[in-house]
């Protein structure tokens, strides 16, 4: 299993409409294979960095995603002014878990 996460810089004042933009999201990537679960952090200070925690079964499935029409669909809205720069994506392989699989 992988976790990919996204960490968000999002410009002070615009934090309910990054929340509300993900909760209206297409839920395009919940079909796709290998697709294990998706959590949103906030920070729990005012100005902090959201992040974006996907679970996949493996990298090719993750992979899988980033080429996929559904993935273009899924981040084809721009969000002017939302962001101070581009999200910082980051990939992990799980070695331990209490999570199941």
């Amino acid at each position: 299993m992988i976790v990919v996460m996204n960490r968000f810089s999002v410009t002070v004042g615009r934090e309910a409409d990054f929340e509300e933009a993900f909760k209206n999201r297409a839920g395009l990537i919940d079909g796709m294979p290998g697709f294990l679960g998706l959590d949103m952090l906030r920070p729990s200070a005012p100005g902090g960095v959201f992040i974006s925690m996907s679970r996949w079964a493996s990298m090719e499935a993750f992979e899988g995603w980033t080429k996929s029409e559904a993935f273009r669909k899924a981040h084809g809205k721009r969000h002017e002014g939302m962001f101070q720069g581009h999200p910082q994506l980051e990939i992990f392989e799980v070695f331990d878990s209490t999570m199941e699989a």
